[in-house]
């Protein structure tokens, strides 16, 4: 089921993607073109309060045309550890900090075209302080009821991938208890 690369070419490299157009020999060996961004992958976090609130971000999205809800998440820098990533952008969307920490899952957001995969991490045992914003980013931090943050998605109020996953492996973290024998 491979495909074969038998060209490369990049068209766009930047500062966070690289588009490139690879002609590729399909199994069969027919050829085809494949247009691919090349991510470094980025990091993601749910984090929960003591009274199971998710700190949500809501920011401006250039791509979409709008406020959108989030969870905190963060490109990776070059060879940085995620569970590393995780804490540094915490902190500097959010102002939070965590002392308990857990991978959930790590996915990639959009095979059929973009190489990004994204680390999901759990947060717990949260500590407020200050933002650390980068001079482009304009952040508001909010904290939501994990069951009115549920609302939220099904009401269609949040629309973000990686935050309807991470809300929704946080539910179902907190409501499978232990294993049945």
């Amino acid at each position: 089921m491979r495909e074969k690369t038998l060209t490369r070419d990049y068209l766009y490299r930047g500062r966070i993607i690289n588009l490139r157009i690879d002609q590729v020999q399909l199994p069969d060996g027919r050829e085809a073109t494949r247009e691919v961004v090349e991510h470094p992958g980025a990091v993601a976090i749910i984090a929960l309060t003591d009274r199971e609130e998710v700190v949500l971000i809501k920011q401006y999205r250039q791509a979409t045309g709008e406020e959108m809800w989030e969870i905190p998440a963060g490109k990776l820098e070059a060879g940085e550890d995620p569970r590393h990533c995780a804490s540094r952008e915490l902190a500097e969307e959010t102002g939070y900090t965590a002392t308990s920490w857990e991978k959930l899952t790590s996915f990639y957001t959009s095979p059929g075209f973009a190489s990004e995969i994204l680390h999901l991490f759990l947060a717990r045992g949260l500590a407020a302080g200050e933002q650390a914003l980068d001079p482009d980013e304009t952040i508001h931090t909010f904290l939501v009821p994990l069951t009115l943050a549920l609302e939220m998605i099904k009401r269609g109020e949040i629309r973000d991938a990686k935050t309807i996953v991470g809300i929704l492996l946080a539910a179902w973290e907190r409501n499978r208890g232990p294993a049945e024998v």
